[in-house]
C-alpha cells in the first residue's frame, strides 16, 4: 500500500519531469523562458482537465522562489483573498513574491473578479488562473487584459503512455499491453483520469490488467466525471441528436448532463453555435432563441434554468436544418489560407484621398451591382451553395 495518493507521488517537481505541453515548456518556449529568467507575470491556463495546469503553476512557484496559495473558485470568496493579501508587503510587493493559483477561475462571478483586479494590477498578487472554459466568455475584460493566456492541449497517447509507465514503476508492478492500450483510450488525453483508474484498480485488485481496470470503471464517480471523457461523449451525443431532429434523444442527453452537474452555460453556448452551424438560414429565428436561452441560463441559474434549456433544445431539434452558411464560411477560409490577402478590386476600395481617387479607387462602383465582386483570382467562385429543392 502507498503512504500517499498515487497522483501526489507522480506529480512532477520540475520541468524536466513534466509531461506534455512542449509548445509552452520546451526549450526556448515562453513558459520555460519565464521560469529560467524568474519573470513571473499573471496568466491564465486554458485547457481540458488533467493536462497539467495545477502542476505547472506549482513548478513556476517553486522554480521562481515564490509562495503559492491555492484556491478553488467553486468555494473561495473575497475573504479568502483578503487573508492572502494581509500577509503581503503592500508597500513593496516585489520583496515578497506571492502567487494566487485560482482553479476554475471561470466560477468566480463578476463582483469577485472586480475585487481581485486591483491586486493583480498593482502586482501585490500574481494570478495564475486555470479554466476549462474559454476565458473570453468567462473572465472580465480588465482582468483578462492583464493576464497572458496560455492554451494547454490534451495529452497525446504517447504522453499518457509515459505517465502510465511512471505509475507502474512507483507501484512496482506491470501492466498488460491490452490494459495499457485500453487505459490510454479511456483516458482521452486526461492524465488525472488515467492515474485515478490505475490507483483504484491497483488498490482494489492489486493488479493492472484489463479486467481490473474495467471493473474499476463501473464506479459511477469515474464514469460520470463531468470533466472526463463522459463530458465530451455526452455533449457529442447531445449535438448529434439535435442535428438528427431526434427530440427525445436530445432531451435525454440534456438530462444526463444536468444530472451530472455540467455547467449549464456550457450547454447553452453549444446550442448557440448549433443554431448557426446546423440550422442557419433554414430558420434564422433559431439563433435569436438560442441567445435568449443563454441569457436566461446566465440570469437564472440551476435548477430552474434547466427548463429554459429544455425549451431551447426542443425548438432547435425540431427546426429544419441547413449548413450552407457554415460550409460556405469554411470553403472561403480555405481560399484565404491558400491565397492569402488577395488585392481587393479597385471599385470596392474607398477613395479617401485624391491620390486614391486618381488611382482608380471606387471607380465604376455600383451600389447594387450584379457583377462578380471577388478578387481576380477567385472570379466565379461560389461559397454559398444553395440547395434548391
Amino acid at each position: 500500500m502507498l503512504n500517499q495518493p498515487l497522483a501526489s507521488l507522480l506529480r512532477p517537481k520540475n520541468l524536466d519531469e513534466f509531461v506534455g505541453q512542449s509548445h509552452l515548456v520546451g526549450p526556448d518556449k515562453p513558459l520555460a523562458l519565464a521560469i529560467k529568467n524568474h519573470q513571473i507575470f499573471s496568466m491564465i491556463f486554458w485547457g481540458p482537465p488533467g493536462v497539467g495546469k495545477t502542476t505547472l503553476a506549482k513548478i513556476i512557484a517553486k522554480e521562481t522562489d515564490a509562495e503559492i496559495f491555492e484556491l478553488s473558485a467553486v468555494s473561495a470568496g473575497k475573504d479568502d483573498i483578503r487573508k492572502i493579501i494581509g500577509q503581503t508587503n503592500q508597500s513593496n510587493p516585489g520583496l515578497y513574491k506571492k502567487i494566487l493559483f485560482l482553479d476554475e477561475i471561470h466560477r468566480f462571478n463578476k463582483a469577485q473578479q472586480d475585487f481581485l483586479l486591483p491586486y493583480v494590477e498593482s502586482g501585490i498578487l500574481t494570478l495564475i488562473g486555470a479554466t476549462t472554459e474559454n476565458p473570453s466568455f468567462e473572465i472580465i475584460s480588465p482582468l483578462l487584459s492583464r493576464c497572458r493566456v496560455f492554451i494547454l492541449n490534451e495529452l497525446s497517447d504517447d504522453e499518457i503512455g509515459e505517465i502510465i509507465k511512471r505509475a507502474t514503476k512507483i507501484l512496482k508492478t506491470k501492466i498488460t499491453k491490452d490494459a495499457r492500450d485500453w487505459l490510454i483510450k479511456m483516458a482521452n488525453g486526461d492524465a488525472r483520469q488515467a492515474i485515478t483508474m490505475i490507483d483504484n484498480a491497483f488498490t482494489l485488485y492489486n493488479s493492472l490488467n484489463k479486467n481490473s481496470l474495467v471493473n474499476t470503471l463501473q464506479n459511477k464517480f469515474l464514469r460520470f466525471d463531468k470533466k472526463g471523457s463522459e463530458h465530451y461523449d455526452t455533449i457529442s451525443a447531445f449535438i448529434k441528436s439535435m442535428r438528427a431532429s431526434n427530440v427525445d434523444a436530445a432531451l435525454y442527453y440534456l438530462a444526463r448532463m444536468i444530472s451530472a452537474g455540467e455547467d449549464p452555460k456550457f450547454i447553452a453556448r453549444r446550442m448557440v453555435v448549433f443554431a448557426s452551424e446546423d440550422i442557419g438560414v433554414a430558420n434564422s429565428s433559431a439563433l435569436m432563441l438560442a441567445n435568449q436561452v443563454f441569457q436566461a441560463v446566465t440570469q437564472i441559474g440551476l435548477p430552474e434554468c434547466s427548463i429554459n434549456l429544455a425549451h431551447g433544445v426542443v425548438y432547435l431539434a425540431k427546426s429544419p436544418k441547413n449548413r450552407e452558411s457554415y460550409n460556405g464560411l469554411h470553403s472561403a477560409l480555405k481560399d484565404v489560407e491558400t491565397f492569402g490577402n488577395l488585392p481587393i478590386p479597385l471599385n470596392l476600395r474607398n477613395p479617401d484621398t485624391k491620390l486614391m481617387k486618381d488611382a482608380g479607387y471606387g471607380k465604376d462602383y455600383e451600389m447594387y451591382s450584379k457583377k462578380d465582386l471577388l478578387p481576380d483570382k477567385l472570379k466565379g467562385k461560389k461559397y454559398f451553395i444553395e440547395n434548391k429543392k
